[in-house]
């Protein structure tokens, strides 16, 4: 190995880190830190809601943003640059000024979702050639770093500390892992595509144009299926709990979950429908999002959390390795449509509680129709997949029967 070439598990160490920050920090540690804010009285749900939606809305910026960055540009640099933004982004939201903290959450998504597509690109490529097949595990950063967040602040509330603190200790935390993981992301021979999940996926060439809007919308509602439940969690527990000691356990239960997720994800036949695993993927999410709606107690939340988290990253991982076979040929493009799509989703999801909140009187009533609202919407996700499967089943089956008699 040279000195550019760390070795593979370096790359899936750094890799995953990195997303940990980009994703449990950058994008995710408002929702644990959100009742410490409500306790401490400097913000209510409605202007909670704002705050998650500008995070959202700055994840769809960066998404399209990272499709227009030049090719040319060291990749390294770039996700350097999103780690430091996003230490100095989540410090800033300690500062008593809540006029500001639209701007930070908006500037944390756009870093989050660049840091999310350059980290992953970048990580694939130095694995590309290597024989490893350990690529897929940088994807357990996102619910590793909701794991550490969660159990974090859940240390913090018990010790009473506030939500200006919490912040200011999420931002060191992230400070010392990029310090530990920064030598890795140097300078490297070989070129990296931001949207970019390993080896391309052999496709007869003769996919339905009309396939690709189809997944769009259907990815689409995977953002905004889980998005309530990704926001309000431990908001929820509250509400339906009050007192409890295990307030603060299911969002890094959640967190937890999505790890065993990626790495069960990872171990799917390659062979196989990958449309099959998004439709049971959609479905188990749409059981544990639905199961808070009608299971109030500790243990209905638990298996909530660990169903909603489970296909967390999946989802993701599936679609993108989905993509490819749809569109062989520019599919980074692709990639990042389908990334905005998702964003999109997700930005509908807290004005959709907002909107409920108005018009209900109680707000265990309101989560209750907007979660029911979530899980209907991914159950219509896996409806798209199986009607694609249905609509299209022809070049899955060529691809099968052209292909070797043995390549997976």
């Amino acid at each position: 190995m040279s000195k550019h070439s760390p070795s593979p598990y370096v790359v899936v160490l750094a890799g995953s880190a990195s997303l940990a920050i980009a994703m449990g920090v950058g994008r995710f540690a408002f929702t644990p830190i959100l009742p410490m804010m409500l306790h401490d009285g400097v913000l209510d749900l409605s202007r909670a809601g704002e705050l998650a939606t500008a995070n959202y809305v700055g994840y769809l910026v960066g998404a399209v943003a990272a499709m227009a960055v030049p090719r040319r540009w060291d990749h390294t640099f770039v996700i350097r640059l999103t780690l430091v933004s996003t230490i100095l982004l989540t410090a800033l939201m300690s500062a008593p000024y809540a006029e500001v903290w639209v701007a930070l959450r908006f500037l944390a998504g756009v870093a989050s979702a660049v840091g999310f597509v350059f980290t992953s690109g970048w990580c694939l490529a130095q694995l590309s050639g290597t024989g490893s097949s350990i690529g897929s595990a940088i994807f357990t950063g996102p619910g590793a770093g909701i794991a550490v967040s969660g159990l974090t602040a859940s240390g913090m509330t018990m010790l009473g500390l506030s939500g200006s603190t919490a912040w200011l200790v999420f931002a060191a935390i992230s400070a010392i892992i990029s310090g530990i993981i920064w030598k890795t992301f140097g300078k490297s021979s070989k070129p990296s595509d931001a949207y970019s999940v390993g080896a391309p996926t052999s496709a007869s060439g003769k996919v339905p144009k009309s396939e690709m809007p189809l997944f769009a919308i259907a990815y689409g509602l995977a953002g905004f299926g889980y998005i309530v439940t990704a926001t309000y969690l431990p908001v929820i527990a509250k509400n339906s709990i009050p007192g409890s000691p295990l307030l603060t356990v299911f969002w890094p239960l959640l967190g937890l979950a999505a790890v065993v997720g990626s790495l069960l994800a990872a171990r799917v036949k390659h062979g196989a429908d990958v449309r099959l695993h998004l439709t049971g993927a959609y479905l188990v999410q749409a059981v544990g999002v639905a199961l808070s709606v009608v299971w109030h107690d500790a243990f209905g939340l638990a298996i909530s959390s660990i169903l909603v988290g489970l296909p967390f990253t999946a989802i993701s991982f599936f679609a993108m390795n989905e993509v490819r076979r749809i569109r062989s040929s520019h599919h980074s493009r692709y990639m990042g449509l389908l990334t905005a799509v998702f964003a999109i989703g997700q930005i509908l999801g807290p004005p959709t509680v907002g909107a409920i909140m108005g018009r209900v009187a109680d707000v265990d009533a309101g989560f209750d129709l907007a979660l029911a609202v979530a899980s209907i919407a991914l159950v219509v996700g896996a409806a798209i997949y199986v009607l694609m499967i249905l609509l299209f089943p022809g070049e899955r089956s060529a691809r099968r029967v052209g292909r070797p008699a043995r390549q997976t």
